[in-house]
């Protein structure tokens, strides 16, 4: 089956570890060349053996045999990926919430996330998907509203997916004339989650991402 599918955790592990820093980073503009380094003086000094590394997380883009995602822009809210998973590049605009809510309030959660994904090989373009941030309540209602107009959506495990793929062209039209968009779930411990993520510079993502993803 080629719906139903998030970005795979690996590809956006460093993401996971630091949400969007390499997203927030400013471009990097050139620089007056350096004046000649001087001479480095010897040292006799051991070299210390390298420390183990905290964040295991970041490495798992290479151990899973795939590589870093490779951030192509940064526009206002969202930011344009492209990446390899499998041998297959994958193409994804990704962002987070600019507001969550929670009732009750205060519960744990892991880092909610919106994508808008293209796989050329599977010939699926544009597919709109969240990770909740939670496992999700089975047969829970959960539902995405842009512009007043509400669009079911199914659950598995901490994914979330339009219930008929056939809405996905009318939601993705209305999500770049959109300014937010309110997704709305169920925890497994019954926890109601509100997330409302903000849809400035998604068109321009998605537009840089068409001319990457063919």
């Amino acid at each position: 089956m080629t719906r139903r599918q998030l970005i795979p955790c690996a590809l956006i592990a460093t993401l996971a570890c630091a949400p969007l820093a390499l997203a927030q980073q400013p471009a990097q503009q050139p620089s007056a060349a350096p004046a000649p380094a001087k001479p480095a003086k010897k040292t006799t000094a051991k070299p210390k053996p390298a420390a183990p590394s905290d964040k295991p997380a970041a490495a798992a883009p290479a151990a899973a045999g795939g590589a870093a995602p490779n951030l192509l822009g940064q526009y206002d809210n969202w930011g344009a990926y492209t990446a390899v998973s499998g041998g297959k590049k994958v193409c994804f605009a990704l962002a987070k919430p600019s507001k969550s809510a929670t009732n009750p309030p205060d519960r744990p959660r892991d880092q909610p996330y919106m994508f808008v994904s293209s796989r050329p090989a599977e010939k699926v373009k544009d597919e709109v998907s969240v990770l909740v941030g939670y496992g999700a309540k089975a047969n829970a209602e959960a539902s995405i509203d842009v512009g007043g107009a509400t669009y079911a959506m199914s659950t598995q495990k901490d994914g979330a997916w339009l219930k008929n793929p056939a809405d996905e062209p009318r939601l993705v039209d209305a999500m770049r004339k959109g300014s937010n968009a309110v997704v709305k779930g169920v925890s497994e411990r019954g926890t109601a989650s509100t997330d409302t993520y903000g849809l400035s510079g998604l068109a321009q993502a998605l537009d840089r991402l068409s001319q990457e993803c063919r």
